[in-house]
């Protein structure tokens, strides 16, 4: 008997309200999660990744709001949930690690107050227990003098403790679900790659699902069992890892590998994607990523583009995807 994913996304859409008129963020996207998965998104900044996230979490702020779909957690949906049982399920079962901890961490409390707090906000026990459940997470999450950070301010500590005490905040309740919010990006490739084997690390022993958002492929091919790529706020193409960087098969996706720096080459120049992400009121009335496309023809302009298959659990909304040639 298969299990329900952990997180299904059916039709997501938000839509911000502003003077200009209403924009939609992210447009019916749709995916899911299983426990023990990392699902990864990518995309350049402004393609809907980050909107994502925090509404699966329901912390869209106006003028923002959820205009459509559902969003099921181990089978209920959140977008139906009272705010009191929403914030129940934040941080004990569903928790989030953000891109730079610096504005995520209280710099007035200590890194031990804000765990206790997170703790002890969820579970029915003692502050002096909630402490050493605290220092058990920084030591697990391989922080050093664990019981001295425990008393330190977040400025005390380096970038890459800063994060590791986020990744103990957001764990601390042993969550069933991980939302990543690119929590790599501000740190150098050494403890770059520290912090992606100890997320890693952590899902297997805590089987958690787990949604990973960057701009970096090279992050995405570690990590992720399936990449989703996003642009426009659309789902452009989805595959497994390994099957969307052998056979990319949108412009997109393939652009965004090919910008990538390869190691035994040495060109004088990187490959990059002509213009920028457009505005939210200047995208095409069709395929989003046709002012930016070498293969775009007339109807890339106005029409929405089919969705086609290329194996099981591979698609890529486009007119012309790759397997065609041209």
């Amino acid at each position: 008997m298969n299990r329900a994913p952990t997180l299904e996304v059916q039709g997501l859409e938000t839509t911000f309200f502003l003077k200009s008129g209403p924009f939609k963020a992210v447009k019916k996207i749709s995916y899911s999660i299983n426990a023990g998965e990392t699902l990864g998104i990518v995309g350049e900044s402004g393609c809907g990744k980050s909107v994502t996230s925090l509404a699966v979490m329901r912390l869209i702020d106006n003028p923002g709001k959820i205009t459509g779909g559902k969003v099921f957690f181990e089978g209920q949906d959140l977008l139906t949930l009272s705010e009191n049982k929403m914030e129940s399920l934040r941080g004990s079962q569903i928790a989030m690690i953000f891109q730079e901890p610096m504005t995520a961490l209280n710099p007035v409390l200590t890194i031990g107050q804000q765990i206790d707090e997170q703790i002890l906000c969820h579970e029915k026990i003692l502050a002096s227990e909630a402490k050493v459940r605290s220092i058990e997470m920084l030591k697990l999450v391989g922080i050093p003098s664990a019981e001295e950070r425990y008393s330190a301010y977040p400025h005390q500590l380096s970038g890459g403790m800063r994060q590791r005490a986020m990744i103990a905040m957001a764990l601390c309740c042993k969550p069933k679900l991980l939302i990543a919010d690119e929590p790599t990006t501000a740190l150098d490739v050494t403890i770059q790659a520290q912090i992606l084997e100890l997320i890693q690390k952590l899902q297997k022993q805590f089987n958690m699902a787990v949604q990973f958002i960057t701009h970096d492929l090279g992050v995405i091919s570690e990590v992720s069992d399936r990449v989703l790529v996003m642009y426009g706020g659309q789902v452009c193409e989805s595959a497994p890892t390994q099957e969307l960087f052998k056979n990319p098969q949108h412009p997109y996706t393939a652009a965004l590998m090919n910008s990538r720096p390869r190691l035994g080459s040495r060109p004088d120049r990187l490959q990059t994607i002509e213009g920028t992400v457009p505005a939210p009121h200047e995208f095409p009335k069709g395929c989003p990523f046709a002012n930016r496309c070498p293969r775009q023809t007339a109807e890339c302009w106005t029409e929405l583009p089919p969705v086609h298959q290329f194996g099981p659990d591979h698609m890529a909304a486009c007119f012309h995807p790759l397997a065609e040639g041209k």
